[in-house]
């Protein structure tokens, strides 16, 4: 079983910072790509960023291109995605999940594994 903790979350102004981890435990997370997504209110839950299980290959959703940025800690079991430069449109619960391969997705179905969400909310 794969569990998966998001924290990190929490309430800032506009053009500020915020880094987002996910801790991994259970099946080995080396092995599988990892995706983070984030659900806004009343809107469905949509990609952010993805690495693959190595780290060499990432992508990004448009919409945080240039400001956000996804790594991982193999030694550790620790996705993580900084966001700078912080909109009010960023505002939602963020989710990290697991894919069951190595290689990059950008869509929910690819993903098996999902953590609980942590809750990022800035302000104007």
């Amino acid at each position: 079983q794969v569990q998966l903790v998001e924290s990190g979350g929490g309430l800032v102004q506009a053009g500020g910072s915020l880094r987002l981890s996910c801790a991994a435990s259970g099946r080995t997370f080396n092995n599988y790509a990892m995706g983070w997504f984030r659900q806004a209110p009343g809107k469905e839950r949509e990609f952010v960023a993805t690495i693959s299980w190595i780290g060499g290959t990432t992508a990004y959703a448009d919409s945080v291109k240039g400001r956000f940025t996804i790594s991982r800690d193999n030694a550790k079991n620790t996705l993580y995605l900084q966001m700078n430069s912080l909109k009010p449109e960023d505002t939602a619960v963020y989710y990290c999940a697991r894919r069951g391969q190595g290689a990059i997705a950008t869509t929910i179905r690819e993903y098996d594994y999902w953590g609980q969400g942590t809750q990022v909310t800035v302000s104007s």
